[in-house]
């Protein structure tokens, strides 16, 4: 049928023949506000409780300077660039050496280290799209099975 369109589009960001998957994270808008939102909603609990005000008001004023603080450092994290390739994974084009990556719903969390250090980037609904999220299902490495799998018991 020369008219009839294809079942399947190739992805642009990890094509099937190239193995290889490249996914950006930036931090979340979502979580950003949410962050923000909890010093104030944190300070409105402190002076809504039967606390004496000579400690709630310093109490609820470290509230919202905290929400505020993690806000700002949340929104300031650098965007960063993740490979998976058969190879390993690679960030900002470092190489990772262990890779887990985790559900929880929309929310994935991908735990790495990286030059000793351990990092983690969420994707939230806001920063990852269904089919970004796909890829990533796809892409990255499964933590429920073994790297290598024996063909016959030993």
């Amino acid at each position: 049928m020369p008219n009839s369109s294809t079942w399947s589009n190739g992805s642009a960001a990890c094509p099937p023949d190239a193995r290889v998957c490249r996914i950006d994270w930036r931090p979340s808008r979502l979580l950003v506000a949410a962050l923000a939102a909890l010093g104030p909603l944190g300070a409105w609990a402190v002076l809504a409780s039967e606390m004496p005000d000579a400690a709630a008001w310093p109490l609820a004023l470290a509230a919202v300077v905290c929400g505020g603080r993690l806000a700002w450092r949340e929104a300031r994290r650098p965007p960063r660039r993740i490979v998976f390739a058969p190879t390993g994974v690679l960030i900002d084009d470092i190489a990772a050496e262990a890779v887990a990556l985790r559900w929880r719903g929309p929310l994935a969390t991908l735990v790495v280290r990286v030059s000793g250090r351990t990092r983690r980037l969420q994707w939230w609904p806001d920063t990852l799209d269904a089919a970004s999220r796909r890829e990533l299902r796809l892409a990255a490495p499964d933590a429920s099975r073994p790297e290598t799998t024996p063909a016959m018991a030993p």
